[in-house]
């Protein structure tokens, strides 16, 4: 039986070892695809046979692989062109940024708006220019068959966005220009104020120091120049009790309402200075106007009924202008400063009459009077002995004394309203002109003492 199948078996390993041999020998030689578009036009299903190309040469395409090529190229190239265009406007916007942020860092000002605008249209433009480059990419990518139209499309928007950076830049070199030479223009107008500044500067400095020259002036002439229209005062040389001056009254002093009115210059005030003084024998302080510090003190009947302002008596040589008035009727007392009621005292000395036959004097107070009589009215004398007369033993007081100058005293037999006393206070008015008529200044009777004198 094995002999009946040993040729079977030897035919079957024959047929195997030269298939086998076949196989090895076509791979060796065969170096071609091993291939074939099994879908062509016009041409049969089956391959042809074509002779197996050398390693190094190449193959002829059909359209499926040229078709496959073409897309892949595309692709690559919509790639490149997207990391291109995305590194360019990167790197342009960034320059861009830093360049007009040192611009307005720079300039600023004027500027300022006209680059902030500028910068906004630029990104603005920009912005859009990219959304439709990346809609007509995303179109492409869509129609990629129709590639090459496609890759056109893609350099022209390429194209119009590097025309549309040059135009920007363009934009910025004139806008700096033009900022430029405003700043310029601004430098020569700053150079120009600033110099007409300092100009302006010398000129107040020498008119401060015209002023001051011309206040100094003033105040001397001031010093010089007597109120009210006078011209003439009382000077009071020094504090002494020989100096002062005596008043002859030019109606009896019986009086039941009075008004005292003076301009005085005080060269230095002590805590008692006496301006006007009227005494009797039975009482020396009928009338009294006073200083004291800054103060004004007015008094009727004696100093129980004082009246008193603060605060109204000017020191380094200014004229000041006081008033007294006094109704016996109800005892209203009041007293006035440059013109202004600053005291106001009811009951002082009501029902009281003033006596006649007093002294009156202007820069001391007496406390004994002389013998000289005139008219009934005892005034002090110039001088020589005096005989003394009971309740006045006493002299004047060299503490009380006035030491200044004295102008536009006058008297009343009654109380001016306020209208009349501010006139009489102006001092580039013409008090001087409205004279009382119990004293009147440059008519009554002033006889000056010891060193007491007139000046114009």
């Amino acid at each position: 039986m094995f002999l009946r199948w040993l040729p079977q078996a030897v035919c079957l390993v024959s047929v195997c070892v030269s298939l086998t041999l076949g196989y090895e020998d076509d791979i060796e030689v065969n170096y071609g695809d091993s291939y074939y578009n099994e879908i062509t036009e016009g041409e049969p299903l089956e391959p042809t046979a074509t002779p197996a190309p050398g390693p190094c040469k190449a193959t002829d395409m059909t359209k499926w692989d040229k078709l496959f090529s073409m897309l892949e190229n595309s692709q690559m190239r919509e790639n490149m062109l997207l990391q291109y265009s995305d590194d360019i406007i990167k790197v342009e916007l960034g320059s861009l940024r830093g360049e007009m942020l040192r611009f307005v860092a720079q300039y600023g000002g004027a500027c300022g708006v006209a680059v902030e605008t500028a910068g906004r249209r630029m990104s603005m433009q920009m912005e859009a220019r990219l959304r439709e480059s990346m809609e007509h990419l995303r179109q492409d990518r869509s129609t990629a068959a129709d590639n090459s139209a496609g890759n056109s499309h893609q350099e022209k928007l390429l194209q119009q966005l590097l025309t549309a950076a040059r135009t920007q830049a363009v934009r910025l070199i004139k806008l700096e220009n033009s900022c430029l030479s405003n700043l310029e223009a601004t430098g020569e107008n700053l150079q120009q104020e600033v110099a007409s500044a300092e100009m302006l500067v010398a000129v107040v400095t020498e008119l401060a120091k015209t002023r001051a020259v011309l206040e100094l002036a003033l105040k001397s002439a001031q010093q010089r120049h007597l109120p009210a229209g006078c011209e003439t005062a009382l000077l009071f040389p020094m504090r002494s009790r020989r100096i002062f001056s005596s008043v002859t009254p030019d109606l009896p002093l019986s009086l039941s309402s009075f008004t005292v009115c003076l301009w005085a210059k005080p060269v230095s005030v002590s805590n008692r200075t006496v301006l006007f003084s009227y005494g009797t024998k039975r009482n020396p302080y009928e009338i009294q106007l006073l200083l004291s510090g800054t103060r004004a003190l007015f008094t009727v009947g004696g100093e129980a009924h004082l009246v008193e302002a603060r605060g109204v008596v000017k020191g380094g040589g200014v004229w000041t202008h006081l008033c007294g008035a006094w109704s016996s009727e109800q005892g209203i007392a009041s007293l006035w400063a440059d013109g202004h009621r600053v005291a106001f005292t009811p009951g002082v000395a009501e029902g009281h009459m003033l006596p006649d036959g007093g002294s009156l004097q202007l820069g001391q107070e007496k406390n004994g009077l002389g013998q000289e009589k005139n008219g009934g009215v005892v005034s002090g004398g110039s001088g020589g002995s005096e005989s003394q007369m009971p309740g006045f033993e006493g002299g004047f007081d060299a503490k009380l004394a006035f030491a200044g100058k004295m102008t536009g005293v006058n008297m009343w037999d009654r109380v001016l309203t306020e209208e009349e006393i501010s006139q009489l206070a102006l001092q580039d008015g013409e008090g001087c002109e409205q004279r009382g008529n119990v004293v009147g200044w440059g008519l009554t009777e002033i006889v000056p003492h010891g060193g007491a004198q007139f000046i114009n």
